[in-house]
């Protein structure tokens, strides 16, 4: 009779013991993958959990190693984890446990799993999609333009005035001051200062007119001395070209804006070209210039000198239609179709734009759904 009462004993205390103590096998199931679309250095932990408990409690190691580390303490209502702290290659396990007050469950154990880097995020179709249908508009055009397809680009009339400031210093029989800004090569908008530059110089060649081109930085000294070089060979002129009417004044800003200023002084050009990135020293130049009464013609991107070189120069090049300015001076076929291929692309983007301000007024988000990068 003890025996029965003893046994009675065991498998109630039994019984109280297990309901104490949280399941994990059969209740939860964990995996561990790599994480999809990124560079190799995360491993994503999810899990599943149908019973009670407190919090999870969140271990990994390597397959050669016998330690567990603790990663995470995460509630209940947490079941996934994305481990960022991995080495590509390296193979980890994972394990988790269910925290009820002191008392901890066993542990479920993934399969060994180990990060890679993907070629390629998918979640980034769309601005494939997109760079490739740019390129094919740009391909189009390029080849339009060498069958000999007229490519309109709108009128610039500081561009279009360059002819007559050239002519008039020929008829003057004074030089022509080029400036090409303040900034260095690495600047897109020294480079398309330079740009211009090659068929200014091409066309003062032709007219047999002094070209005179002081600069800032030795570097984009050197750059426009080939450049001018190479447009009087064009030209037919190679006998007029004097390497030292481009030259290297200071990196000094305000020692070379006062050196520029007495050039202007001395010198009296006729024409003024004051084309690139500048900085305080903008308003000096072109106050001095017109102050000469030479014909000025201004072109840069920085937005705060813009107010400046509209007060003082005859012409003004603002923003964009610098960049486009050497393009559209050469007339060559490359530069052209880049230019229309990137007015297409700007409609296409103000098209978007409009639309999804109509589905926005509608109250409809498909196209932010589309267009949102995951």
């Amino acid at each position: 009779m003890r025996y029965y009462k003893l046994i009675l004993y065991l498998i109630f205390f039994s019984f109280v013991f297990l309901l104490g103590i949280p399941h994990l096998y059969g209740d939860a199931t964990i995996r561990a993958f790599d994480t999809p679309n990124d560079d190799g250095s995360s491993i994503t932990v999810k899990w599943n959990y149908t019973g009670t408990g407190d919090t999870f409690e969140l271990f990994r190691k390597t397959v050669s190693d016998t330690n567990w580390q603790k990663l995470k303490t995460l509630p209940l209502s947490k079941h996934s984890y994305v481990d960022d702290n991995t080495v590509r290659g390296v193979q980890y396990q994972y394990g988790i446990r269910i925290k009820t007050d002191t008392i901890l469950s066993e542990m479920v154990i993934s399969k060994p799993v180990s990060a890679k880097a993907q070629f390629f995020d998918t979640g980034k179709t769309l601005i494939l999609v997109l760079i490739l249908g740019y390129f094919a508009i740009l391909i189009y055009f390029i080849g339009a333009a060498k069958k000999g397809k007229s490519l309109f680009i709108r009128k610039i009339a500081g561009l279009d005035a360059l002819d007559e400031a050239v002519g008039r210093a020929t008829e003057m029989g004074k030089p022509i001051l080029f400036i090409p800004g303040i900034s260095s090569m690495s600047d897109i908008a020294t480079i398309a200062a330079v740009n211009i530059l090659g068929p200014v110089a091409k066309k003062v060649a032709e007219y047999g007119t002094d070209l005179l081109v002081p600069n800032k930085d030795p570097i984009v000294a050197s750059v426009t001395q080939e450049v001018v070089k190479e447009s009087y060979l064009e030209a037919g002129r190679p006998d007029l070209f004097n390497p030292n009417k481009i030259w290297f004044v200071t990196d000094s800003q305000f020692a070379y804006a006062a050196a520029v200023q007495g050039i202007m002084v001395r010198e009296r050009p006729a024409t003024i070209l004051l084309l690139g990135y500048f900085y305080a020293e903008s308003l000096l130049l072109a106050e001095t210039g017109n102050s000469t009464g030479a014909i000025q013609i201004a072109g840069t991107d920085a937005v705060d000198q813009l107010p400046f070189f509209i007060t003082s120069c005859d012409y003004t090049i603002m923003g964009e239609e610098l960049y486009a300015a050497g393009a559209y001076l050469s007339k060559e076929p490359t530069l052209l179709s880049s230019i229309k291929a990137q007015d297409y692309g700007k409609i296409a983007i103000f098209a978007t734009l409009l639309l999804g301000l109509i589905l926005g007024l509608l109250k409809s988000n498909w196209l932010i759904n589309i267009l949102t990068v995951r």
